[in-house]
């Protein structure tokens, strides 16, 4: 069965599969399964400069949480220092450029977008696991940390064998993203996906990768030294649910 959320309507599965097979090209797989996607194009917003890239996710992630949509550079800049704010100092005591993960969280919940929190896995089907189940369970958008904790991107849905809160018994085989430095990219991470394109795990994997090693636990508001070596997420989640706890080992 396929079930697609874009734009917050429900789509045909005909439809669904046009609309991710015209995204990936090729991908026929992306199309199968049970899909779920809490994104419009519209929801996209680039960031204005190559540091305010988790001011733009949640600038996104915003757009897709809350009625009405905003794009403009002013906004985003108040979310950065917002970010900024909570981020705390880097363990080096350098001069912090752009915002932390835990800015990212921070930020959100203050917004009253949340609750969010931080949650690592050790595997990229884990981490994808965990992100389908709650944007099933919650309908917002995840985020999450790539290039080994360098930039942000968002992720807005999936496709996955079953549903998530129907079964346990479920593999992820593709994430719906939006990288907010769309279409510039990295010469060494890669191209940029377009703007909610429906990623395979492999592809996913090329810049979804570990969070670099190291002490993240000095300073006020680091990032705690648990997600050093893991996929980072920055998750929605129902306080009330008895799953939190899992979530949060």
């Amino acid at each position: 069965m396929t079930t697609v959320r874009w734009g917050r309507r429900v789509a045909s599965g005909l439809l669904a599969a046009a609309l991710l097979v015209g995204l990936v090209p090729g991908n026929v797989g992306a199309a199968r399964g049970h899909t779920v996607d809490v994104a419009a194009r519209a929801d996209f917003v680039p960031q204005t400069n190559f540091v305010q890239c988790v001011g733009a996710s949640m600038q996104m992630m915003l757009n897709m949480i809350e009625p009405g949509r905003d794009r403009s550079a002013r906004t985003q800049r108040q979310l950065q220092n917002l970010a900024r704010t909570w981020s705390g100092s880097r363990p080096d005591g350098r001069q912090r450029q752009g915002a932390s993960v835990r800015g990212w969280a921070a930020g959100l919940n203050i917004l009253g977008a949340g609750p969010y929190m931080l949650v690592g896995d050790d595997t990229i089907q884990g981490a994808m696991r965990t992100a389908a189940k709650a944007i099933a369970e919650t309908g917002k958008p995840v985020g999450l940390l790539v290039w080994r904790g360098r930039h942000a991107w968002v992720m807005t849905g999936f496709t996955a064998t079953a549903d998530p809160l129907v079964t346990d018994d479920y593999r992820v085989t593709a994430a719906m993203v939006m990288d907010p430095l769309y279409p510039h990219g990295s010469s060494i991470w890669g191209p940029s996906p377009r703007p909610g394109a429906s990623l395979s795990l492999s592809a996913l994997g090329r810049q979804f990768v570990p969070r670099r090693q190291g002490n993240f636990s000095g300073g006020q508001g680091s990032v705690p030294s648990r997600l050093g070596g893991k996929y980072v997420l920055v998750l929605p989640y129902e306080p009330d649910l008895t799953t939190r706890a899992a979530l949060t080992r």
